[in-house]
């Protein structure tokens, strides 16, 4: 007999790519057309805070049944919301077990979990069959980047999508209009800016090792946090998110915003990866975690008829990039996600980006935000040339369910949020050494660097771990 699993799967095949008739479909119109007996069971990693999130963006789809969730802190006063919301889901710890116990009884899997914890979750979901939707950025270095690429293209009925949340919103659909129709044409400069505070910077930049061990709270599974990576003993200053400031742990304010910012520039502009990394600017610059403020240029060749473009990115309280004449305001869209349970803060500049054509300068935010043509008066003459721009079908988190049912296929899949991902890597590289660094895109290694090289890769995998690394 064959099982609701197999089913979904030989459903997926055969549908992929079919239209209801070219309707467009929202995750509301298709519940009414699949019922609720179609819906693709989950397996959650990572139910607090970011995960927390996440998973009630999936549950208001109304196309998902949570069927497991799994933490290394279960039980915690951040994770005991989600656990409230699906008691019957059965849960875990270590999601190697969850694999072990339940693998049957899942179609996809979750993790909104810290970046070096990506990878191997990702790839023991893809190697298993399981769809999978992972947090940005996708991995914390190239080359476990260039595996989860590489494990995607291997196993083509798993359906991959990172998290960029933005990509399935107005800018997604207005960039791909706006280029297809020739209003971005000929971009040659990108500035890039996210100048919020970081955790990091209230620590003391003249660290000299990593932080003593605090005492570990009960009931946490610390081995299974510290996944593939070198172990590091307990502290307050890796656990609920501090993981991001370190460079061995996370990808920093260009890691976190990056996907947000750049995501339509770097897929539309097919910008592939850079040739050059140049640190311009890297306040109290030390050896573990992030700088104060970073300014990263990022020089991508021309492609196919498209000139070669410099990407230049700013981050840090004091280190807000000059914006061209006409700007206008800086105001935070309302549809910008929550950060970490609370909504960002206004300031001077607020996260986005402006895009500087041969004729024409456009001004962006961040996430799903549209871009606008400053000045103003240039607006108004190009508003009569401007396309229509299609709605989107689904928000990403219903993109990838429908996806996993053969109805859609994922904007952000992992060959396309990959070499994004990729490109946040080498500016990590970047800002760890303090060079300016020379890449080749092809062989996909950097000159004349053999430091900047082995962290490509970062150090080996832990003992256990290295199967992982096996594609």
């Amino acid at each position: 007999m064959t099982s609701r699993r197999g089913f979904l799967k030989t459903a997926t095949m055969a549908s992929a790519g079919f239209a209801l008739g070219g309707i467009k479909l929202n995750a509301s119109s298709y519940r009414q057309i699949i019922g609720a007996n179609e819906r693709v069971n989950l397996a959650c990693v990572g139910i607090g805070f970011r995960g927390n999130e996440i998973i009630k963006e999936f549950a208001k789809t109304n196309l998902a049944n949570f069927v497991a969730l799994c933490d290394i802190d279960m039980g915690a006063k951040h994770t005991q919301e989600v656990m409230a919301m699906f008691p019957n889901a059965t849960r875990f710890k270590d999601f190697r077990e969850m694999f072990d116990k339940m693998g049957n009884k899942f179609d996809a899997v979750t993790a909104g979990i810290p970046d070096f914890a990506h990878f191997p979750v990702s790839i023991h979901a893809i190697k298993e069959g399981k769809h999978i939707y992972c947090e940005k950025p996708m991995s914390r270095t190239f080359v476990e980047g260039e595996l989860m690429i590489k494990a995607a293209q291997k196993y083509p009925k798993v359906v991959t999508q990172m998290g960029n949340q933005g990509h399935s919103d107005a800018n997604y659909f207005q960039f791909k209009a706006w280029k297809e129709a020739g209003i971005i044409k000929d971009v040659t400069a990108v500035t890039a800016h996210m100048n919020s505070s970081r955790r990091w910077h209230e620590w003391d930049s003249r660290i000299y090792k990593y932080p003593s061990p605090d005492p570990m709270p009960p009931g946490i599974d610390w081995d299974t946090w510290n996944m593939a990576n070198q172990y590091h003993e307990y502290s307050d200053r890796y656990h609920r998110g501090n993981w991001r400031c370190w460079y061995d742990l996370g990808m920093g304010a260009l890691g976190d915003w990056g996907a947000h910012i750049l995501d339509t520039i770097h897929q539309f502009l097919e910008l592939g990866l850079p040739y050059e990394i140049n640190p311009l600017y890297l306040k109290e610059h030390n050896d573990y975690f992030f700088p104060m403020s970073s300014t990263l240029l990022f020089r991508f060749a021309a492609r196919k008829n498209m000139p070669a473009l410099d990407i230049t990115w700013y981050d840090g309280l004091d280190n807000i990039p000059q914006v061209p004449e006409g700007y206008g305001t800086s105001d935070i869209d309302p549809n910008i996600p929550t950060v970490a349970g609370g909504k960002l803060q206004p300031l001077k500049l607020n996260p986005g980006k402006e895009i500087y054509s041969k004729e024409l300068t456009f001004k962006g935010g961040s996430h799903g935000s549209t871009l606008s043509i400053i000045p103003k008066e240039k607006a108004e003459e190009m508003k009569s040339k401007l396309p229509e721009v299609p709605k989107s079908s689904s928000n990403h988190y219903a993109n990838f369910l429908l996806s996993c049912q053969g109805k859609e296929k994922t904007r952000s899949p992992f060959e396309i949020a990959g070499p994004l991902s990729q490109v946040f890597n080498l500016g990590v590289i970047a800002q760890r050494l303090n060079t300016k660094l020379e890449f080749d895109p092809v062989t996909k290694q950097f000159k004349d660097n053999p430091w900047a090289n082995a962290l490509l890769a970062g150090v080996p995998p832990r003992s256990g771990w290295e199967d992982y690394y096996k594609i």
